[in-house]
């Protein structure tokens, strides 16, 4: 099974190598650059660059980019039209929240099942609107949508 790592996430984690505050804004566009790349090739060589342009002032930040950035690779596997979509972990994150809003709401549950239950249900009930023509996530080219596969 294919590893993707959150691009988002990737960028942030970048963030805690990055030894001055004046290197903060040329990264960030830097690691932007490697994940917007047109194809792994491409971003594979935009990757050893930033390797090589960072290897003297921030040994931590290259090593780190080298060893962590190609985690973020994955989705180049990918149609173009998917690779947006599928590059962060925001769907899974907003299933998490949608989750943790509704549950709040309840506070106590009289027992496992009856919290199994309503998660199931907003689970099924997202599923739906994710079916739906105008809420579709990810649409193949025979129509069918990925909940639909």
């Amino acid at each position: 099974m294919p590893w993707q790592r959150c691009q988002f996430h990737l960028q942030q984690n970048a963030g805690q190598y990055v030894p001055t505050v004046a290197l903060r804004a040329p990264v960030a566009a830097d690691i932007r650059a490697i994940f917007n790349a047109p194809d792994q090739d491409e971003a594979q060589r935009l990757l050893e660059r930033f390797v090589e342009r960072y290897r003297n002032t921030a040994p931590k930040l290259a090593s780190w980019a080298e060893e962590a950035l190609p985690q973020g690779f994955t989705v180049f596997s990918l149609p173009p039209t998917r690779r947006r979509r599928m590059r962060t972990t925001n769907l899974v994150e907003r299933l998490i929240e949608e989750i943790r809003r509704r549950t709040r709401v309840a506070r106590l549950f009289p027992n496992e099942a009856s919290c199994l239950r309503l998660v199931s249900a907003v689970l099924m009930e997202i599923a739906e609107d994710w079916q739906t023509a105008e809420k579709r996530y990810v649409t193949f080219s025979d129509g069918a949508t990925a909940v639909e596969r």
